[in-house]
């Protein structure tokens, strides 16, 4: 007798993120399927500036609505609690690692966008000052993240695989089990502190995979201090995720 094993039903496949007009609401609403959402949750996107549903594969657009209509105060008062938008132009005042820089925009400026007296000095047609601002702060976080990050992990006998920097919006920075190391751009923004102890927590994973009392006494070698630059980062994270 031969038993053939009967194959597993295929999961369903979640739909690609999807716009949804929701009248009333002052900003979009993205609706976004998960294969593995046990549950209907709503998160208000400070980077984005949208409102954003996660559903389990299958449920329907109408109650995905009623799910929103049902939170609709929740909703409207993180939309309220938002800090502005931080836009990059001429003038604007912009932190670097904490320090308080303005924009301003030279058109006849000759090479790269510079700091130079407490100024960002950019080049160039004023609609692509904001460009050229983020690429600077993104270019001058790469080199600090890198080099911070090699210098930490050389203290502890470990080896960093490669260092990227990207606009994420959930997470400051994150290892890999191949010692990449990863980071948010918008870390130059934030005091010299607390780049330092996202750079330090990031390296002690390459020891510890973990948040064990073991990682945290690492944690701890490779940064001044923890507590007080996670507690800024908890206050002061969605206004970083404004700028630009």
């Amino acid at each position: 007798m031969i038993f053939r094993r009967t194959p597993s039903p295929a999961r369903p496949k979640a739909k690609a993120p999807r716009a949804l007009a929701v009248a009333g609401l002052p900003v979009p609403l993205e609706l976004r399927e998960s294969a593995r959402a046990r549950r209907m949750t709503l998160r208000v996107d400070a980077g984005r500036g949208l409102i954003q549903v996660v559903i389990p594969v299958g449920v329907s657009e109408t109650e995905a609505l009623r799910f929103v209509g049902r939170h609709d105060g929740w909703v409207r008062a993180r939309l309220a609690a938002l800090p502005p938008q931080l836009p990059f132009s001429d003038g604007a005042v912009v932190p670097y690692l904490g320090v308080d820089h303005v924009i301003r925009h030279a058109p006849d400026l000759r090479g790269a966008t510079r700091r130079e007296d407490g100024a960002i000095v950019v080049g160039g047609q004023p609609e692509h000052v904001a460009r050229r601002v983020r690429d600077f702060l993104m270019a001058e976080a790469r080199r600090e993240l890198a080099e911070r990050s090699r210098a930490k992990a050389a203290l502890i006998g470990a080896r960093v695989a490669a260092v990227t920097v990207r606009d994420t919006k959930s997470r400051w920075g994150s290892c890999s089990a191949t010692g990449r190391l990863s980071f948010s751009w918008r870390l130059i923004l934030t005091p010299e502190a607390v780049l330092d102890y996202v750079v330090g927590h990031e390296v002690a994973h390459l020891r510890e995979m973990n948040h064990s009392a073991r990682f945290w006494a690492l944690c701890a070698q490779l940064t001044a201090d923890v507590k007080a630059p996670r507690a800024w980062l908890k206050t002061n994270g969605a206004r970083l995720l404004r700028y630009g």
